[in-house]
């Protein structure tokens, strides 16, 4: 062998060894860190779970997670957008630079609790902040925990995403409790009432005076199930009564509904939404009443990034989780305000299970209990893991920001 050639491979292998070992080292750091936060992490699950408050009124969970940050240094903005529970925490080292965030949701379910595990979202959000904070050594960048309330009510990050509060970062991350996978195909949303307002009569000795809007309500839901045949397999259409009336021997005067309309595609879930109109005003045509739709809130479905979930997938097995895999569309979807927040910059969500073995449904006591179990905590604290170390590549590394920003742009066209 020459001798040029022998030293050009003794050159390549020594800067394999430095880079390999520098990522060893920096997810050995991260990692020890976040081992050393193991029951703080824990606790802030524990609390939250043991507190559960409604959305808007996370006032317990707010106060927790805002005092945990500003006591490691994050400067805090509280009751951003209008928003009591919402807040902004941002750490700013050697100045500032690329931004990474992770978006905390703390909100239960009225009636269950901690149904959808906001308890560990919240807490591994937490934990991969303050993780990343003390690692950055004198690198510029800059840490941000977006405060997310009432996910599952009145939907925090739409506000949030108006206000243009999360271009503040250049990216984004969740973990959401559940299977073992990486991504999430969520349905696009619409959430509307629909008024029918007519005339009071008395339904036996004058009827025909009378015009009833409950026969509008009824119409609606007909037509929407005649429709169901003529919209894709991803449409899925479900709706209540709110208001039936009050007496059975008069005609209703007023009656609504309210309806949820979702689609995997918000293009297509609008040309979905405007039919669903023009059903609830032929309702209202046919019955001779008038009828007001009110739109209540409505959010995109997440945009999936396939190289930033790479990025998650290679760190999730740094840290024993094994190959996850990336999520495939169809199936059973929910949605989820996380999608608006995909919309305005590239975000990454990752489920890890919260059970040892099988599954555990959603929205569930099964599930409420899972998020306080020995496991489902050991996930708030491997979560903590995987986000502060893939926020630490993407900080040392510029060029793979710019790489998952124009897949986003493209992602999103095609949304």
């Amino acid at each position: 062998m020459k001798p040029f050639v022998r030293m050009l491979i003794v050159v390549i292998t020594l800067v394999a060894l430095v880079v390999g070992g520098a990522a060893a080292r920096e997810a050995m750091t991260i990692g020890s860190t976040v081992d050393s936060m193991r029951q703080q992490i824990v606790d802030i699950a524990k609390f939250i779970h043991a507190n559960p408050e409604s959305g808007n009124k996370e006032f317990k969970a707010a106060e927790l997670l805002t005092t945990t940050l500003a006591d490691n240094g994050f400067a805090i903005e509280q009751g951003v957008v209008g928003l009591s529970t919402a807040f902004v925490a941002t750490y700013r080292n050697a100045g500032g630079g690329t931004a990474v965030s992770f978006m905390a949701e703390y909100d239960a379910l009225d009636g269950l609790g901690h149904g959808c595990g906001h308890n560990l979202i919240a807490a591994s959000c937490v934990g991969a902040a303050i993780a990343l904070s003390r690692n950055l050594g004198d690198t510029p960048a800059t840490v941000i925990v977006f405060g997310c309330p009432a996910e599952e009510t009145t939907s925090g990050k739409i506000p949030m995403a108006a206000a243009g509060l999360f271009n503040l970062a250049d990216v984004g991350f969740q973990m959401h409790p559940g299977n073992s996978v990486i991504g999430n195909y969520t349905l696009a949303l619409n959430l509307m009432d629909f008024t029918f307002s007519g005339k009071a009569s008395h339904a036996a000795s004058a009827p025909y005076e009378g015009r009833s809007a409950l026969d509008g309500v009824m119409m609606l839901f007909n037509g929407i199930e005649y429709m169901r045949e003529h919209v894709r397999p991803d449409v899925r259409i479900h709706g209540i009564i709110t208001n039936g009336s009050q007496a059975a021997n008069i005609v209703p005067e007023t009656a609504a509904a309210r309806f949820y309309v979702r689609s995997m595609e918000r293009p297509y879930l609008d040309s979905v939404v405007k039919r669903v109109h023009a059903i609830a005003e032929a309702a209202a045509m046919a019955t001779e009443t008038k009828v007001t739709i009110a739109p209540i809130k409505q959010y995109d479905n997440v945009v999936n990034v396939p190289s930033f979930m790479k990025l998650i997938q290679d760190k999730a097995r740094d840290y024993g989780m094994g190959e996850m895999p990336f999520a495939a569309p169809g199936g059973a979807a929910a949605s989820t305000d996380f999608g608006t927040a995909s919309s305005s910059i590239p975000c990454v969500m990752f489920s890890l299970p919260v059970v040892a073995t099988g599954s555990v449904a959603g929205h569930s006591r099964d599930m409420v209990a899972a998020c306080a179990s020995e496991f489902g905590l050991e996930s708030a604290v491997i979560a903590s893991k995987i986000m502060a170390d893939a926020g630490l590549e993407l900080i040392n590394n510029p060029e793979m920001i710019k790489t998952i920003g124009a897949e986003w742009e493209v992602v999103k066209a095609g949304n």
